[in-house]
């Protein structure tokens, strides 16, 4: 009964898409499915995730490849949600935000592209480059954009197996082990369905951010569905929060790192998210080149301190005193005080030649 029902509920995730007969590529945070005889493959999933202690937001966009040209996505979530189309210029001010800070790094000797292994003297430094759940299925359904998306529960097998039958889904039979945990737990679903619209249109590059709200007194990014994807998959995360925080493990991916951390004062686009207030600001990077070693969600905790961090990008300077090469003042001035050496002692030879012999004294007389 229960391996029933998780395929029933599998089913359910795939909103609107018919029959759907390929492997699931997995982004970060849910499944992905094409239609028909499709492939799309997620690269790069980019979210901000902002959380009071109460609530939970994530704005997520996908970076996607293939030929599909429509396709379901389904992220897991622990309570109702809500969902809206993201503000895309929030990404720009978190990239302003987290760059790196660049410094010089002073070197004497004269490198590739410095005088005279160049035509000109000069720097040659690079330019800085809720309510009760309802025990039947869909509680939700909006148009946005390019996407319809339906908020869905799975907590009524029957209620379940009714809105399955009458809409006709089918899924991919290695999602039920995957999902199982969620049931396990009661979690709801956001199942969206995409399909750009225009004719001859398919699912590539960077697609619009959705904004993805729940009640949560812990902050949790699911991420165990991404098992599934059969490329390596790339995380980066921005979290905003009242303290510097920190994946509890590394969830079978490579170490997560930490590439800024540190108060700021958010930009207008920023402030629709933390309601105008100052945050602690943690950008994480993760890689997972092997995503069939995922064993869970990331929950993400306040660090013992609010120690800042921002990149160093160092570019290498020639050392110079007023604009002149430093070394080049140095091997001159050892030059000319060997060439003075060198005056002052043909001077002294040439004097002590040109002197006439001293006198010498006449024999004393016997």
């Amino acid at each position: 009964m229960k391996r029933r029902i998780l395929t029933l509920l599998l089913a359910l995730l795939a909103t609107q898409l018919g029959s759907l007969v390929n492997p699931a590529w997995a982004c970060g945070c849910g499944a992905m499915v094409p239609d028909g005889q499709s492939r799309i493959g997620v690269s790069r999933e980019t979210s901000v995730v902002r959380f009071d202690g109460r609530t939970e937001q994530i704005v997520m966009r996908f970076t996607v490849g293939g030929n599909a040209k429509q396709a379901a996505w389904i992220m897991p979530v622990p309570t109702r949600a809500t969902v809206e189309l993201g503000d895309p210029a929030v990404f720009g001010e978190l990239e302003r935000a987290t760059l790196p800070e660049h410094k010089a790094r002073y070197y004497f000797w004269p490198r590739q592209g410095d005088w005279p292994f160049s035509s000109s003297i000069g720097d040659t430094a690079a330019a800085p480059p809720p309510e009760a759940a309802a025990p039947v299925g869909v509680v939700g359904r909006e148009q946005l954009g390019d996407f319809d998306v339906a908020r869905l529960t799975a907590t009524d097998p029957g209620a379940l197996r009714g809105w399955l039958e009458s809409n006709g889904f089918r899924l991919p039979e290695t999602l039920a082990a995957e999902v199982k945990p969620y049931v396990d737990q009661g979690w709801e679903y956001v199942a969206v369905r995409l399909a750009p619209r225009g004719k001859g249109r398919i699912l590539y590059g960077t697609l619009d951010p959705l904004r993805i709200r729940f009640d949560s007194d812990r902050l949790v990014y699911p991420m165990r569905l991404s098992r599934m994807a059969k490329t390596p998959q790339s995380l980066g995360l921005y979290v905003l929060a009242d303290h510097r925080m920190e994946p509890v493990g590394r969830i079978g991916g490579e170490a997560p790192k930490v590439t800024f951390a540190g108060r700021i004062t958010p930009d207008r686009h920023l402030a629709a998210l933390t309601d105008g207030k100052e945050a602690f600001l943690t950008a994480i990077d993760q890689e997972f080149p092997e995503p069939g070693r995922i064993d869970g969600d990331h929950e993400l905790r306040a660090t013992a301190a609010d120690t800042p961090y921002r990149r160093a990008v160092y570019h290498g300077v020639i050392r110079k005193v007023g604009g002149v090469p430093a070394w080049l003042l140095t091997v001159g001035a050892g030059f000319l005080t060997v060439l003075l050496g060198a005056v002052v002692a043909l001077r002294r030879r040439r004097a002590r030649r040109a002197a006439p012999p001293a006198p010498t004294a006449p024999p004393n007389p016997a």
